[in-house]
């Protein structure tokens, strides 16, 4: 099975997240359908240039997660807890934020045509748009397998 998605492939991403149903239950986790959307959306402009975070961690210990989580098939945790909720949604609706962030992407790969640009991941460090690619999709993956998306 594929735990991954092409993000840039906009078009595919698009149609499988089109599918999802307001009230579907996740497979894990206590995401709503919407808020995983949201997710996804705060998620992008933290690599987008819209929101700016610093790693705290070491910089070999970030470096070690990075290869770890980029560069080999390793998943990412089922029911990982990292932030509450939000009580509200930003949007009106799914397709709403479906739109929304397919806006983030495009604005993401914007950001990256910019030499020598980099977004800092929280516990990864600094990382590249090919990494963040692949970071993306794993991310963006996890969650589509958490909706039976994938």
């Amino acid at each position: 099975m594929n735990h991954t998605i092409d993000i840039t492939n906009r078009e595919e991403l698009r149609r499988l997240l089109s599918v999802l149903e307001p009230d579907a239950a996740p497979l894990w986790g206590k995401m709503k359908p919407q808020q995983m959307v949201e997710h996804l959306v705060d998620q992008v402009q933290w690599t987008n240039g819209k929101k700016i975070t610093t790693c705290d961690r070491p910089p070999e210990e970030a470096e070690k997660g990075k290869q770890k989580m980029i560069y080999t098939d390793a998943l990412i945790p089922k029911n990982v807890f990292l932030e509450e909720l939000p009580a509200d949604y930003l949007y009106p609706d799914i397709p709403a934020a479906i739109g929304q962030l397919m806006v983030e992407l495009d604005d993401f790969d914007q950001y990256f045509k910019a030499p020598g640009a980099i977004a800092i991941h929280g516990g990864f460090g600094p990382m590249t748009y090919k990494e963040w690619i692949i970071w993306h999709g794993k991310h963006f993956g996890h969650h589509l397998m958490q909706f039976g998306l994938l």
